[in-house]
C-alpha cells in the first residue's frame, strides 16, 4: 500500500482560486491543513495494520 505525503498545492491553489479565496488566504492555510490530514492519514493506516 501506498503513502500518502502531501496535497498537490498548485491543484489545491488552482481550486481555492476558482471558488474565489484569496491566494494569500489559501498559502497560510493550506499548510496546516494538509499536515493535519496527513497525520490522521497515517493514524488510520497504522491502526488498519494493527487489525
Amino acid at each position: 500500500m501506498g503513502n500518502v505525503i502531501g496535497w498537490d498545492m498548485t491543484a489545491a491553489l488552482a481550486l481555492g482560486r476558482a471558488m474565489g479565496i484569496d491566494g494569500r488566504v489559501l498559502a497560510e492555510f493550506l499548510p496546516p491543513a494538509e499536515a493535519a490530514m496527513v497525520s490522521k492519514l497515517r493514524e488510520q493506516q497504522e491502526a488498519d495494520r494493527h487489525d
